[in-house]
């Protein structure tokens, strides 16, 4: 099947529901590995502000066992070797990613909607490969014994199916194909929302990405290269009452904490604010027979350290590992899905664990009346072996999977698929 067929085909052997960052990691890998597989995007294209933008250094090194280095140099990003802790006092390094191990000793900021244009280009060089945008999730295809064998879909040309060996739900943390399939969520709630917004950058601002505590919030600073992506947090359903006070007030607090960004706080207004509601859940079981979640739609991730997307291309790593053999072979046992969670609920359980003590420690900052840095990050900024482990944490995350599956032959660069009509 070519990657430029414009309709939905009949059947393939994997079908993954969703083109964020598990989803398109996991279908370049088994596309490379000769592994047919169609990947559907409900959205017509990727271009959604306020996502993840980060690219660690564990996925530099997954594009490097890609022999992709080179390729994904030549996208615009901007590196970013540590992250700064700002307060009253001053600032101090909380983060150093130049004393990481390996060769990649930098964080890439990559809009996410650019790092999801170079993963489908290099899955469309494999002719098993298929990218169709504009395709809703509406159902699952199963046979009587409740063996997952397909999806069922909402297309321009109407409802559709496609069957395949594995379906694999990479549809985010609202996920369609996990909600038709009945799996259980286990809900460990957050204090807290994430506002995000964007600000200029200007000659005599701080150089790098940083974290202001305040007494009114955290205000993660992320340099972008020629501007600033901003993000404050409110206490959980806080928004509302935030917005009904008025823009000038939100300004007023960003100009009383971030005072660097002087007159520019007037580029903020409501319409170019992104709401986050913050979940952290991770399902009981990631998998019935013929399905497979991963990445959000699995675990849900606070976004405390950023570190979502690197757990998102982790699983892709991880399931690709696993799957390719028994998708090539043409027989996934249930064994080989629950594989899948058994390497990767671990480092997500660890993950959640740590953001969740994390978000405690900073809603106590921002319930206080002065500046109380949370105590991990107090050690960071002292003791270099704490920092070298928040490092760590922050760019590697826990358990790193490197690509252990072959490589198939390549062919010419094609477009992805319009949407189907």
């Amino acid at each position: 099947m070519a990657a430029h067929d414009r309709t939905l085909p009949d059947s393939t052997t994997c079908v993954i529901a969703g083109c964020g960052p598990a989803g398109a990691m996991l279908g370049l890998l088994l596309a490379r590995a000769g592994v047919g597989v169609v990947v559907l995007e409900k959205h017509p294209d990727f271009f959604r502000d306020f996502r993840g933008d980060t690219v660690h250094a564990s996925t530099l090194q997954i594009l490097d066992d890609l022999d992709l280095t080179e390729a994904f140099a030549r996208v615009p990003q901007h590196r970013t070797t540590r992250i700064n802790l700002m307060t009253d006092d001053g600032m101090t390094a909380m983060g150093d990613f130049t004393e990481l191990p390996g060769r990649f000793r930098y964080l890439s900021m990559v809009p996410q909607w650019d790092f999801l244009s170079f993963l489908t280009a290099q899955a469309a060089h494999y002719p098993g490969f298929s990218l169709h945008r504009e395709v809703e999730v509406t159902g699952l295809v199963e046979d009587g014994d409740g063996v997952v064998r397909g999806l069922r879909c909402r297309t321009a040309a109407g409802e559709e199916e496609i069957r395949a060996d594995l379906v694999v739900a990479a549809d985010g943390r609202s996920s369609a194909t996990r909600a038709a399939a009945g799996l259980v969520t286990t809900e460990y709630g957050s204090p807290l929302d994430v506002l995000w917004y964007r600000v200029s950058r200007a000659a005599g601002d701080p150089s790098g990405t940083l974290l202001r505590i305040a007494p009114g919030g955290l205000f993660p600073m992320i340099d972008r290269g020629t501007y600033w992506q901003g993000a404050h947090t409110v206490p959980k359903g806080g928004f509302a009452q935030l917005r009904a006070r008025g823009i000038e007030e939100f300004r007023a607090t960003l100009r009383t904490y971030l005072p660097f960004l002087g007159d520019r706080v007037e580029e903020v207004d409501w319409d170019g604010v992104g709401f986050l509601e913050v979940q952290v859940n991770r399902l009981v079981s990631w998998s019935r027979p013929g399905l497979l979640c991963i990445g959000d739609a699995a675990h849900a991730m606070s976004p405390v350290g950023g570190v979502g997307i690197n757990l998102a291309v982790q699983d892709a790593v991880a399931a690709a590992n696993v799957l390719v053999g028994p998708l090539l072979d043409g027989r996934v046992r249930p064994a080989d899905l629950r594989a899948v969670q058994r390497r990767r609920e671990l480092p997500t359980r660890l993950t959640q664990r740590l953001q969740l003590g994390m978000q405690r420690s900073m809603i106590g900052s921002m319930q206080a009346d002065h500046t109380r840095v949370p105590l991990p990050m107090r050690l960071a900024t002292r003791f270099r072996p704490v920092r070298r482990l928040v490092s760590r944490f922050l760019a590697l995350g826990v358990r790193n999977e490197r690509v252990r599956t072959a490589v198939a032959p390549r062919v010419a660069a094609v477009p992805d698929v319009a949407p189907s009509s």
